[in-house]
């Protein structure tokens, strides 16, 4: 079954590409047709391929990966960092910041950094300093947390990408290709396809468009946690068992070299032996008198 339907994404506008005259050639096999000068995207495809990509980020939460959210522009950064949100999944949505896949250590660096000042604010070592120092680790702590606020909890690189608008999230999807990171994402007439490893051709520019396809691949996402958390739980529980199962069968075995009943244990001890028949010793005659 289909996770989203035809009429939805007509609905939505996620059919409208850009000007023909600024399309890429590449994106011929989604194109339907063109009208007044915009080209149509084909609506059959956008939907096998979103059920494709569902499928992948499903396989991905149930294994326990990350995927990183990448949208800065307008009309999606808010949609984007709600939806990411709602699933536990990092996202960026301010600048992103050069090297965060490439040079993650000196990323991780930073949120280190923004995790010591929180603790100066908790054991009171802020208020030591002086007003003006205070001030400066104030916009320091502000300007960390706008960049990087939403991965702090990202403690290693993602499995994937999401990426809305591939041509202004270009330095993400070229730092994603240089560590073979996968990336799924919304793709307008006027991309190029060939970098992404799960294309959804789609209206990219409309918040509509972009809701519609977020909430289809986080309750994918949703699923695939749900269901690591039910195979969880069900190893826990059989874990007990496993573990009582060596000692019940050690108590099998002791049983089987005991008696039967108590009955059968006193009858044993107190049958006598059979003794053995014991043969009579020969008489010897006595001698004749002469």
């Amino acid at each position: 079954m289909s996770r989203t339907n035809f009429q939805e994404l007509l609905d939505a506008g996620a059919h409208f590409g850009h000007l023909a005259r600024k399309w890429n050639p590449k994106m011929a096999p989604y194109i339907f047709d063109q009208k007044n000068g915009i080209h149509i995207i084909d609506l059959h495809k956008t939907v096998a391929k979103i059920d494709e990509a569902a499928e992948v980020m499903k396989e991905l939460a149930r294994s326990g990966r990350k995927v990183l959210f990448v949208a800065t522009k307008k009309q999606a950064k808010e949609v984007v960092a709600e939806k990411a949100l709602s699933v536990n999944m990092p996202a960026v949505t301010e600048r992103w910041p050069g090297g965060m896949l490439t040079n993650f250590p000196t990323i991780r660096k930073a949120v280190k950094k923004m995790n010591t000042i929180d603790k100066m604010k908790e054991d009171g070592t802020f208020e030591k300093l002086a007003k003006r120092e205070r001030l400066q680790v104030d916009r320091l702590r502000a300007k960390l947390e706008k960049n990087l606020g939403s991965v702090k909890d990202m403690s290693r690189l993602p499995s994937a990408l999401f990426v809305v608008d591939i041509q202004k999230e270009a330095n993400a999807v070229k730092e994603a290709a240089r560590l073979n990171i996968p990336v799924i994402a919304m793709v307008d007439t006027c991309c190029d396809p060939t970098p992404i490893d799960y294309v959804i051709p789609a209206n990219d520019d409309a918040t509509k468009s972009i809701e519609l396809v977020l909430n289809v691949l986080c309750a994918a996402i949703e699923e695939g946690l749900n269901e690591r958390k039910l195979e969880k739980e069900k190893a826990d529980a059989e874990a007990p068992a496993a573990e009582a199962a060596p000692a019940a069968a050690g108590k099998k075995l002791r049983s089987r070299r005991a008696p039967k009943t108590e009955e059968a244990a006193a009858e044993a001890v107190e049958a006598p032996k059979a003794e053995a028949p014991v043969e009579a010793a020969p008489v010897e005659e006595a001698p004749k008198a002469e």
